[in-house]
């Protein structure tokens, strides 16, 4: 498992990078003594570090070139002092990429992801399925859009994987009713109508429109 280390002093963000990378499948830890960054820096020995600029004691830019004496490590800035001049100065310090406060866990995530890729080879675990934008946790059994959250019942969650895992292909209704069967969960023909009718409209709400095509007398398509 790659390991992250988040220099923040805000505890809520820390909290929640932690929470939501957790996850995405990464571990990862924040700095408990913002006095000695490099001495946790060392005994993590994280694969990414995620560095705010404004700190107590020292700024982001410091403790950057200091890592830069022991690691060639990938630094990415994240900060509310998004002026050109401070990108220039992240990226001149040995910074590999800047994200703007406040921000979407998605662009972390994908930043991470990428600077991952180009540093050690990585290819995500598959826990999670996408389409057009949505992505299905397999973890949390949540959907992720558009900087969001949209919380699915066991049944939406099911309906979505079995659909995601078969996208282009036709799944029909009797293979979707023995999904959520083997889940313990008791569905006859008119509960699959009204789950899937209530879960196209939480998708339509959030601005994912035709997101799952009905195949008369055949069943249900997600397709590109």
């Amino acid at each position: 498992m790659y390991q992250i280390l988040i220099v923040e002093d805000d505890k809520t963000i820390e909290s929640n990078l932690i929470e939501s990378l957790g996850k995405w499948g990464f571990m990862a830890v924040g700095v408990k003594d913002l006095s000695n960054v490099t001495a946790e820096f060392a005994n993590v020995n994280p694969q990414i570090v995620l560095m705010d600029i404004s700190l107590p004691f020292y700024n982001g830019f410091y403790w950057c070139s200091e890592i830069r004496k022991l690691s060639k490590v990938p630094i990415i800035f994240i900060s509310s002092d998004s002026d050109n001049m401070s990108i220039v100065m992240a990226i001149n310090m040995g910074g590999d990429d800047f994200i703007t406060k406040p921000f979407a866990m998605e662009v972390v995530v994908a930043k991470v992801q990428a600077l991952l890729r180009r540093a050690y080879d990585y290819r995500p675990e598959t826990n999670q399925l996408e389409h057009k934008g949505a992505v299905l946790n397999l973890n949390d059994a949540s959907l992720y859009y558009s900087d969001s959250k949209i919380d699915l019942t066991k049944n939406e969650f099911r309906i979505l994987e079995i659909l995601m895992e078969n996208k282009n292909e036709v799944v029909s209704r009797d293979r979707i009713m023995k999904k959520l069967w083997d889940n313990d969960s008791f569905i006859d023909d008119n509960t699959l109508t009204v789950n899937l009718n209530r879960l196209r409209k939480k998708l339509e709400a959030r601005g994912l429109l035709d997101f799952i095509d009905t195949k008369k007398g055949l069943g249900y398509l997600i397709h590109d």
